[in-house]
């Protein structure tokens, strides 16, 4: 074998580095004992892949992408799970009596030895990266496999059907044991939020448990060891004692909190227990209190959009609503658009359940329904605190609604949500709540309707070559294009995007502006039909229709359009 050296002049001779950066990382990986390889890696130079790929060109091993590969389940059964554990290998395939393992880095003459030993088989080595040996583990052995593996160890682990509680200390035992509980919940919320996941629900069944997190709005299953089952009520009872919880009531629901800080960013975890069939059942909602917060021009607006929702924010008075599910966004949205409302010449007040960010310069308000401060109680006294823009969480009610709508008739600027399908229903849902329809028309400026849509992994983004013929029809008609011109972009799935293709969220907005021809149309018995037809005319376009636009931009797949926006299909 050759030196870091040799396999950095490599990476030099294949474009992958240049001389500085090479430099830099031989520092780097002097400074820190670590490869020259990982030392690449670690400061971004080059892909994993690319680096990795190289190394094991210099070193004469195979290449494996355990990410992609399938193992047979004879194979795994080959090598205990302890040995994959402690060495960080993975079991690629079995050849003529000869069991090939990929490591992240090349194993030594005399590990090789040791490993021949212990498992029984001729070995050859094969390279892979890192993080996809850990992909590979997480979805063969599941999450926390090292910690359960531990606690497999321990002498009394075939007592752990009882319940352990943590305000028990009389013997090392349980201590010790609380300690490998405790890493694994731990192991549970860095992975979470390592993928970037909003919740995390943890479900029991008769032998199984189920772990689950929502990444990008989607449930997506991750794979646990096998007697997770047996530890489980030794998992809720940490959960409850770190959320302060009573941990002896399992009859009924609870709700807690818990706070948690990894590197500089603090995280709240709004816990949610329910008794269930089989055990108490989990949800764990994650609130990042700084990364919450976006700029306007983060929120994925098309140019026109973000100046409309820029002169809206100027306005000295009149309602914005924002429309759309629970998760779309609209809270976020908000915010951006108070931070850019709020100046030293005006006072903002916000009425909230809850207040999920604080904003520097903005009174804000969290209702309590329980002692009688609801929204519409809120609202009448905030008006007497001379407001200049006020912003209400949800509009529920008449009585909430009418003194919003009042308040933008006086001289404030007044932003709040509805939950409607589009943003034309906003008006028809007002006037259900029993709202005079000149009082919508002389205060209603501007209702937008939003989603969240997964963008496309930009590390393994593709062209789509087969649409279908009546999406490509659509797409061209939508976008003014001819059928041959319509491009879409999807991901085919990569270790940075755990094999989903997709990679963080961007919001599909669409906006109905208020015209005056719309205003004179306004009557009690006006249909959401009428008031859709009528704001094609003047240039209003559908989530879809803007949903569009962002796959041709390769933002979006044609397949997250599709399920986001497959209610207005229809035409009408």
């Amino acid at each position: 074998m050759g030196t870091s050296k040799d396999i950095g002049n490599l990476l030099l001779d294949k474009g992958i580095l240049k001389p500085d950066q090479l430099d830099m990382a031989r520092r780097r990986s002097l400074r820190q004992k670590i490869s020259l390889a990982r030392a690449v890696t670690d400061l971004s130079l080059a892909s994993e892949e690319e680096v990795y790929r190289v190394s094991a060109e210099f070193h004469g091993l195979e290449f494996v992408a355990p990410e992609k590969l399938t193992v047979d389940q004879s194979v795994l059964e080959m090598v205990p799970i302890k040995l994959v554990l402690h060495y960080r290998f993975v079991p690629v395939r079995m050849e003529g009596g000869v069991l090939t393992l990929a490591f992240s880095e090349p194993p030594a003459l005399s590990e090789l030895g040791n490993l021949r030993l212990l498992i029984g088989y001729r070995i050859r080595a094969a390279l892979a990266t890192p993080s996809g040996i850990h992909a590979f583990i997480k979805r063969n052995y599941g999450l926390g496999a090292e910690t359960i593996q531990h606690l497999r160890r321990d002498e009394e682990f075939s007592d752990l059907s009882q319940e352990i509680t943590f305000d028990v200390d009389t013997s090392e035992e349980p201590a010790a044991l609380d300690a490998s509980i405790s890493r694994f919940v731990n192991q549970i919320l860095m992975e979470a939020l390592r993928l970037e996941a909003t919740d995390i629900h943890i479900e029991p069944y008769t032998a199984s448990i189920r772990l689950r997190y929502r990444i990008d709005g989607v449930l997506q299953d991750i794979p646990v060891p096998p007697g997770l089952r047996q530890l489980y009520p030794s998992i809720i009872s940490r959960l409850k004692v770190m959320a302060g919880l009573n941990i002896t009531e399992k009859r009924i629901p609870h709700d807690g909190r818990i706070s948690m800080k990894t590197g500089n960013e603090e995280y709240d975890l709004r816990v949610s227990i329910l008794p269930t069939t089989y055990g108490e059942g989990v949800c764990l909602r994650i609130l990042g209190r700084e990364s919450m917060f976006m700029d306007l021009e983060q929120l994925g607006m098309e140019e026109e959009q973000q100046r409309i929702i820029e002169e809206l924010t100027q306005l000295p008075q009149g309602m914005v609503l924002l429309t759309g599910p629970t998760g779309s966004g609209k809270t976020t949205t908000l915010y951006a658009t108070l931070a850019r409302a709020n100046d030293e010449g005006r006072k903002t007040v916000t009425i909230e359940n809850p207040v999920e960010y604080k904003l520097e310069g903005i009174s804000q308000i969290q209702i309590r329904p329980e002692v009688g401060l609801n929204f519409s109680n809120c609202l009448r006294s905030v008006l007497r605190h001379d407001p200049d823009v006020i912003l209400i969480g949800e509009i529920r009610d008449q009585e909430t609604a009418e003194i919003a709508i009042r308040s933008a008739q006086t001289g404030h600027l007044v932003f709040s949500t509805l939950h409607t399908n589009d943003s034309v229903s906003a008006v028809t849902r007002l006037l259900e709540m029993k709202v005079e329809p000149f009082l919508i028309g002389a205060s209603l400026v501007c209702s937008i309707a939003q989603r969240l849509a997964r963008r496309v992994c930009r590390h393994c983004m593709k062209e789509e070559k087969d649409i279908p013929g009546d999406v490509r029809e659509e797409m061209a008609a939508a976008l003014n294009l001819k059928p041959d011109e319509v491009r879409a972009w999807k991901g085919e799935g990569c270790v940075e995007c755990n094999e989903n293709g997709y990679r963080g969220r961007v919001a599909i907005y669409e906006f109905f502006l208020l015209t005056e021809e719309i205003m004179d149309s306004l009557s009690p018995g006006v249909k959401t039909g009428e008031l859709r037809r009528l704001a094609q005319t003047q240039g209003w376009r559908s989530l879809r229709e803007q949903g569009w636009i962002k796959v041709r931009d390769g933002t979006i797949s044609i397949e997250e359009n599709q399920r986001l926006t497959r209610r207005l299909t229809l035409k009408i």
